[in-house]
């Protein structure tokens, strides 16, 4: 398994007791990809770094490995505005069927070492995230947790307390012009591994992406109301918001007054999405912001 960059991690990861480790960073810099590759390593007949060839190494995913996430759609099937980790994927719950994570660990592993890894420990609900704590307080003695977040301070204090922090940065540019040296996909990518291959993969999804971007930027010359329709469209997009504000930064003076306007504006729209505020209020909203702004 070949980990692009953060050879200090690959380096100081085997070498660390901590039974509960927090990998903080941007998104899609490569915590999950180094999780997988500490818990291949744990279970290695050769140990660290992973052969590639022993019995533990050749599963897939890894051996005695399980990850747990936070649903990106309802139960309705639509994208979640405001995903969660849910208290019956860390412990039992009355009424819901599936394994959960204490189940999981309560079992001795196949090789040495079980790894859980919580990717979005920022997005766990109050009734997860206490049950988490419990887990994390007595933890088996075969068992290593990593808890995957943006930064320490998204994260519960008493969670980050019972952590041993690693710290991600963004890759250099150099390293991933190894993938790609279109610029668009570079600047798209902003040192994060996976959206650079994800804008590799889906070329049809990245072009649509860039495509209504662009559109918005277009729109604000025109008016309002052509701002809104470019705007939904957008936002019809997995990271519409976030895209959206690279572009602006490109586009706009970074260190002008509208520009920080702007972000803010895109913030406040992302936070309203996320707590069930009427879409439509949203984006009308926000078209009237960034219109005002407009230079």
């Amino acid at each position: 398994m070949t980990i692009l960059g953060h050879q200090r991690i690959l380096e100081l990861l085997p070498r660390l007791n901590a039974q509960t480790l927090l990998f903080t960073g941007p998104e899609g810099v490569g915590r999950r990809a180094v999780a997988q590759w500490f818990a291949r390593g744990l279970n290695c007949s050769q140990g660290f770094p992973p052969c590639g060839h022993c019995e533990a190494c050749r599963q897939t995913p890894p051996a005695d490995y399980r990850e747990i996430a936070p649903d990106l759609e309802t139960k309705g099937g639509k994208r979640a505005r405001a995903p969660q980790i849910r208290l019956e994927q860390i412990a039992p719950r009355e009424g819901e069927e599936g394994e959960n994570l204490l189940d999981w660990i309560s079992t001795y592993p196949r090789y040495r070492v079980k790894v859980a890894t919580i990717d979005g420990a920022h997005l766990l609900n109050e009734s997860a995230a206490n049950a988490l704590l419990k887990v994390l307080e007595e933890p088996p003695a075969y068992t290593r947790l990593i808890l995957i977040a943006p930064g320490r301070e998204t994260v519960l204090p008493t969670l980050v307390s019972r952590s041993l922090e690693v710290a991600f940065a963004p890759l250099p540019e150099a390293l991933l012009r190894t993938l790609s040296p279109d610029p668009e996909v570079l600047g798209f990518a902003e040192g994060s591994v996976g959206k650079a291959r994800w804008a590799l993969e889906h070329p049809a999804e990245f072009a649509q992406l860039t495509g209504r971007a662009e559109g918005v930027l277009e729109a604000l010359r025109t008016g309002p109301a052509p701002t809104l329709e470019a705007l939904r469209l957008l936002l019809e997009l997995e990271g519409g918001l976030s895209y959206l504000s690279r572009r602006l930064r490109q586009a706009w003076d970074p260190e002008s007054p509208r520009y920080r306007q702007a972000l803010q504006s895109l913030a406040e729209a992302q936070d309203a999405l996320e707590g069930y505020v009427s879409e439509d209020l949203v984006q009308t909203l926000l078209a009237l912001r960034l219109t005002r702004l407009s230079p």
